[in-house]
């Protein structure tokens, strides 16, 4: 079916004469004009007059050189190389040639001739009428007048390498020829008076298709550009045909008779012949016009318009060259129809409003993405005055990316035209060009508008790239109280914090907001249960407390997100279990299950977790009311202390706020703070207790016994019992002087004499049997050292007569040589030398003799100590700390002293003077 053109025409060309005569030698005849072509090095028309070939460069200057001796018939330039094939006549008669000129090289000053050879297919006599050549140089194809194609097939430029046969034959002569190339095949169409041929070359048997039986006249084919398939054009009297290489594609009406159809560019050109053409001429010749009018139409096949119209004179050729067309035609003018820029073009457009073809124009002409997109919003703009609201947002949204979006969303921010705009936000998402104001603009509408369906759309869209931002989407989508949207769309894109949120604050779905955590990595899990841990245990206080246990245990993610392979799996996930204690403020009883739990699976679990479980146990003690319950529990609290873990401080202070009596007095035993549970035990005045702690205790702390008679001493309560047995042990390890014990007691008022009587009794005693015992061996020593002083003054005196017969080492009689001391002791000269330390000394006597002289040297030590000390202690303020120290330095270590000679004063016992020196500064 024929596509009729609208006769809506648009002047894309400008017209000018630009040669009105010619000489007279190129004025004669120029009916063979054939064909013309860019050159890279002569840049010039080539066209052929008689047996010429003539050039004409873009300065209007002709050159020449003569190609046959008789005439030039068709010429054909190649457009990728500087080869043109000619064919013309050297001799009378009808004798066609070929001959190809390479146009780079030179021989005589004219081109190079590479190859000639006859154009007659056989023996026959026919002329040629139309000639085509591949760009590749492997085909050749010639058209006869008797209706045969002779194809050369090889390089055509040399006869070795080129073989030529009879393609097609026929009886209506060939109008024309046109190779078409798609990848790696070649068709050949063939254009007859009647028929339209189509032949594959590469294949080897060259089949041949019928295209249709229309056919057309000379020069009134042509070869489309690739953009519009390279298809096969040929213009019949009342339609313009399109073949493929199998088939005929669209088909254009247009009337009268054609004389010439080219393609350049994505334009056709016709040439037909204008008989109700008017009087006059176009471009403004002044030349009388001729009856014979030619109308030359420039056809637009894709936008569907026509370019541009004008009637010529006879006109010869249209050539395409330098960017514009040129017309020749028979009278010796040229004219040239320069296309105006795109610019130009589209302001044409746009005063028309004729934007549809503007942006088809613009497409055609590869306009970049910043000139379309103005066009689309001049349209855009266009309709949006006319109040095509749907129109011009479909126009808008082609702009995105281009126009700033703010200039179409202030058109449609009126609540009447809200559904143009989600229109326009939706396209804006889906190229990722939307910000986060965007995605609050469009959510907005989708909740102004009511569309759930819309909304659910776009966010629960299965792409995998997400156009808009997410954590602004779920944020508007709570604000509107789209709830369920905002839920799906956190938990789609794992925003965690916020799916809980809206799930816990806003739903108060708490539930599903503890499974959801659950599902979690450990990381995120720890962080939000810290989070949301408190409200959780408020709600649901048994499941938070089963969830927090495995999150401080070895943590295993139940979601389909949890990493499953078996180094994750080999990980231990462990929080720390102290941060979580806080959100059992308000649940002690899941809270104590909970550290229960802790120490049962971990042993080394934090401080914390033992001094919170001791604090609740005791509590729980502290309220239980059953003896039997409470027993229990105190069981309980006991074994926890007794675990090394218990911090001694904290403990002791959780044990007395809680006044649990067995748990301070096992911490004071621990601690060996054996005078903080006398303490304790007098504070509750167990007065039995006291004096068991003193029996329990006393080793290893003496002075619980003196504390023990100062607390009886002070109660005002008949404690004549205690006291007695408190003075029994006092006297039994002689822990006191009796006259302290005397001023210790004499505070109380109820205790009598009776009291401290045996005491005082058993004390006197024993000081008297002391002083005697003192006394005897004062005596004893006189005596001895009286003795001794005689024994010198003998041997000072006297001779000494050695009269031992025996030695004293070995018991045998002694012989000569023999050794005698003064000490009356005999040893035999080997003996001596055997066991004497030293020449001077005894060996007998030796031990007891540095026994002694050790004491002495003790006892001079020992009495300059006891001089500094005396100094020290009258000077102190403390004497209590000087003593203390002392005692630390052995200073009141019992000795046994040497008494002073006869007629000198007796030194008396160190240890009582020494005791009664202390007792009278610390009583001072």
């Amino acid at each position: 079916m024929a596509v009729c053109l609208q006769p809506r025409s648009f002047f894309y060309y400008n017209s000018v004469t630009v040669i009105h005569n010619m000489d007279a030698g190129a004025r004669v005849a120029l009916r063979g004009l054939i064909s013309c072509s860019k050159l890279d090095r002569y840049h010039g028309f080539l066209f052929l007059l008689h047996n010429n070939i003539w050039l004409l460069t873009r300065s209007l200057q002709l050159t020449c050189f003569q190609a046959y001796k008789l005439r030039v018939t068709h010429l054909h330039q190649l457009k990728q190389h500087s080869i043109l094939v000619s064919v013309g006549q050297d001799e009378h008669g009808i004798n066609p040639l070929v001959k190809v000129w390479n146009l780079d090289k030179r021989d005589s000053g004219n081109p190079l001739c590479t190859r000639i050879f006859p154009a007659i297919p056989g023996n026959k006599p026919t002329e040629v009428s139309c000639l085509g050549v591949h760009e590749n140089l492997n085909f050749m194809a010639i058209g006869f007048t008797d209706g045969s194609v002779v194809l050369t097939k090889g390089d055509i430029t040399r006869d070795r390498h080129s073989k030529t046969l009879t393609l097609h034959e026929g009886t209506s002569p060939v109008t024309g020829l046109a190779f078409r190339q798609v990848a790696k095949v070649t068709h050949l169409f063939v254009a007859t008076l009647e028929k339209v041929h189509c032949y594959t070359l590469s294949i080897k048997e060259y089949p041949k298709v019928e295209l249709d039986t229309h056919g057309c006249a000379l020069r009134c084919s042509s070869l489309a550009d690739p953009s519009q398939d390279s298809q096969f054009i040929v213009a019949g009297d009342e339609c313009v045909y399109l073949y493929q290489p199998d088939e005929r594609g669209p088909c254009f009406a247009f009337d009268g008779t054609k004389l010439l159809a080219h393609w350049h560019r994505g334009y056709l050109f016709l040439l037909i012949n204008d008989a109700k053409s008017p009087n006059k001429t176009a471009f403004g010749s002044r030349e009388s016009t001729s009856s014979d009018k030619q109308l030359l139409t420039i056809y637009d096949l894709d936008n569907k318009f026509i370019a541009y119209s004008a009637s010529f004179d006879d006109v010869i050729d249209v050539v395409a060259e330098w960017g514009s067309f040129y017309i020749l035609t028979r009278d010796g003018k040229m004219f040239v129809l320069q296309e105006k820029d795109t610019q130009t073009k589209l302001e044409m457009l746009f005063k028309k409003n004729l934007f549809v073809m503007a942006i088809n124009l613009a497409k055609s002409q590869h306009l970049d993405s910043d000139g379309l997109s103005e066009i689309f919003r001049q349209y855009g703009d266009h309709l949006y005055l006319k109040g095509d609201h749907d129109g011009a947002i479909q126009q808008y949204i082609r702009t995105i990316g281009k126009l700033e979006p703010s200039y179409v969303i202030r058109k449609f921010l009126d609540a009447q035209r809200i559904h143009n705009l989600t229109a326009y936000l939706q396209a804006l998402h889906r190229q990722s060009l939307a910000n986060a104001d965007h995605t609050t603009l469009l959510l907005n509408c989708y909740t102004k508008l009511k569309d759930s369906s819309k909304l659910e759309e776009f966010i629960k869209s299965s792409e995998s790239e997400v156009h808009f931002d997410v954590e602004i989407a779920i944020k508007v989508l709570r604000q509107a109280s789209y709830h369920s949207h905002a839920v799906f769309l956190a938990e789609k894109h794992m925003h965690h914090e916020w799916y809980l949120k809206i799930q816990l604050e806003d739903l108060k779905n708490y539930q599903e907001g503890l499974r959801y955590i659950g599902r979690l990595p450990f990381e995120q899990a720890e962080s939000n249960m810290k989070r949301y841990g408190k409200t959780l245990m408020h709600h649901v206080p048994e499941g938070t407390t089963l969830l927090l246990k495995g999150l401080c245990t070895n943590y295993q993610s139940s979601g389909d997100t949890a990493e499953k392979d078996s180094q994750e799996r080999s990980r231990i996930n462990k929080a720390n279990s102290e941060e979580f204690i806080p959100i059992f403020a308000n649940n002690p009883r899941e809270l104590k299950a909970f550290l229960e739990h802790m120490i049962e699976v971990d042993p080394r679990s934090p401080q914390g977790v033992y001094d919170t479980l001791l604090e609740l146990r005791l509590q729980d003690w502290a309220h239980e009311q059953h003896p039997e319950r409470k027993k229990i529990l105190q069981g309980e609290a006991v074994s926890l202390l007794r675990s090394d873990t218990t911090v001694f401080d904290k403990a002791l202070v959780l044990c007395q706020m809680h006044s649990f009596k067995e748990g301070v007095l096992y911490l004071y035993e621990k601690g060996k703070l054996y005078q903080q549970i006398m303490h304790y035990h007098m504070q509750n005045e167990e007065y039995g207790k006291v004096v068991e702690a003193c029996k329990r205790y006393g080793d290893q702390e003496g002075c619980l016994w003196e504390q023990a008679l100062g607390y009886f001493a002070r109660k005002e309560e008949d404690c004549k019992a205690y006291i007695s047995e408190v003075l029994h042990h006092i006297d039994q390890n002689n822990l006191m002087p009796p006259l302290l014990v005397v001023q210790t007691l004499a505070h109380n008022s109820t205790a009598t004499l009776s009291v401290i009587k045996d005491y005082l009794i058993n004390k006197l005693q024993r000081e008297s049997q002391q002083i005697e015992d003192d006394e005897r061996k004062i005596r004893q020593y006189r005596e001895e050292t009286a003795h001794l002083r005689a024994e010198i003054q003998e041997l000072k005196t006297s001779a000494k007569i050695f009269q031992k017969t025996k030695c004293n080492m070995c018991n045998s009689p002694l012989e000569l040589p023999s050794v005698h001391f003064l000490c009356s002791h005999s040893f035999h000269q080997h003996c001596f030398e055997s066991y004497a330390e030293s020449e001077a000394e005894c060996p007998t006597c030796t031990p007891e003799n540095r026994k002694v002289m050790d004491m002495l040297r003790a006892q001079d030590q020992k009495r300059d100590l006891h001089d500094h000390f005396n100094r020290q202690l009258r000077s102190s303020n403390d004497g209590f700390s000087v003593v203390a120290d002392y005692f630390g330095r052995g200073v009141f270590n019992k000795l046994t002293l040497v008494t002073d000679p006869p007629g000198s004063k007796a030194v008396g016992s160190l240890e009582f003077n020494l005791s009664r020196r202390t007792l009278t500064n610390i009583k001072a």
